[in-house]
C-alpha cells in the first residue's frame, strides 16, 4: 500500500517536487502537472517518479460533465479527457471525477441525480472521455458518491458493465459511500463487499474518516483519520491485500498538521497488521 496526500511546498522542477513528496514521508503522489504542460515536462516528472519509487495515484479532473449549462457541460468534459491524456502519459493510475450533477452544485445532490436517465448520460460522457482519448495504460474513474451514480457497489458495477471500456475502472472512497446509520455501523462489512466484488478494477483510493452525530435526524460529518468511526483495520488490510502498490489519499484536512496526524494514525494502524507503506 502506498500513502500520499496533497503537498504544501511550491515545486518548479521534478527533483523538487520527489524531495517535498519524501520529506512528507509519502510513496504515492498527487500528480504534480496540469493539463497545459508540454509533453517534455510532463515525463521529466515520470522519470523522476519512476526513479524515485514514488507512484502518481491519480489525475484529479474536478468538474461537472452532467451540467444542465451547455458551456459548463461541455468544459467539463474537456477537462477530463485533457486530465485523462495527461494520466497516460505521466503514467498515473488513474483520472478522476465525480460523474457530476443535475443540480446548481457540480458535486452536490438533485432530484435528477439518481434516476435512469440520468446514469444514461453518465455511460455517454464517460465513452466519450475514453473513447476520445483512447489510452493504454492508464484509466478513467468515478469517485463514489452519496447522492450520484456510482453510490452503491451495484451501481458500479452496473456503469461497469454499461460503459463498457477496458480503460474504465474503479476509485474507492469508502466515507462517500456511508449515507446512512446502518452503513455506518457496518462500514467494515461495506469496506468487504466493495473489495470482493470491485477489487480488481480498483486503481486509487481517498483517506478520510466519518462521524455520526446524536442530534437528529441523522448527521454525518467527514473527518480526520482517527477521529470518526470507519473502520481502518479493514480498510487498510482489504486494499492492501489487494495490490500492495495501492495508492490510499489522504484529502480535505485544513493544513499542514492535520495532514500529519492523519498521516500517523494510519501509519500506526498499518503497523500493527504488517502492512508496509
Amino acid at each position: 500500500m502506498r500513502l500520499g496526500g496533497p503537498l504544501f511546498t511550491k515545486w518548479e522542477s521534478p527533483e523538487v517536487w520527489i524531495k517535498a513528496v519524501k520529506a512528507s514521508g509519502y510513496k504515492a503522489a498527487f500528480c504534480p502537472v496540469g493539463g497545459e504542460t508540454d509533453c517534455a515536462t510532463i515525463q521529466a516528472y515520470a522519470r523522476a517518479a519512476r526513479e524515485a519509487d514514488i507512484i502518481i495515484a491519480e489525475v484529479g479532473t474536478w468538474s461537472n460533465p452532467l451540467s444542465n449549462d451547455p458551456k459548463t457541460r461541455q468544459e467539463a468534459i474537456t477537462r477530463c479527457k485533457a486530465g485523462l491524456l495527461v494520466a497516460e502519459k505521466i503514467g498515473a493510475r488513474c483520472a478522476v471525477n465525480i460523474s457530476g450533477s443535475r443540480g446548481a452544485k457540480w458535486d452536490g445532490p438533485d432530484p435528477q441525480n439518481l434516476t435512469a436517465e440520468t446514469f444514461d448520460l453518465i455511460v455517454q460522457s464517460v465513452r466519450d472521455i475514453i473513447d476520445s482519448v483512447k489510452p493504454c495504460k492508464t484509466y478513467y474513474t468515478l469517485e463514489t458518491m452519496p447522492w450520484m451514480y456510482p453510490n452503491s457497489i451495484e451501481s458500479y458495477l452496473r456503469l461497469i458493465k454499461a460503459i463498457d471500456r477496458k480503460a474504465f475502472a474503479v476509485h474507492f472512497d469508502p466515507v462517500n459511500l456511508v449515507c446512512s446509520p446502518q452503513l455506518y455501523f457496518k462500514n467494515g462489512a461495506l469496506i468487504r463487499e466493495f473489495c470482493a466484488q470491485l477489487g480488481p478494477y480498483i486503481r486509487s483510493c481517498h483517506a478520510k474518516d466519518i462521524l455520526l452525530g446524536s442530534k437528529l435526524t441523522v448527521h454525518l460529518d467527514e473527518m480526520r483519520p482517527g477521529t470518526g468511526g470507519l473502520d481502518y483495520r479493514t480498510f487498510l488490510c482489504e486494499i492492501n491485500r489487494l495490490d500492495r502498490d495501492m495508492p490510499v489519499m489522504l484529502e480535505h484536512l485544513p493544513n499542514e498538521a492535520e495532514y500529519r496526524l492523519a498521516a500517523d494514525h494510519i501509519r500506526a494502524i498499518a503497523r500493527k497488521e504488517a502492512i508496509v507503506l
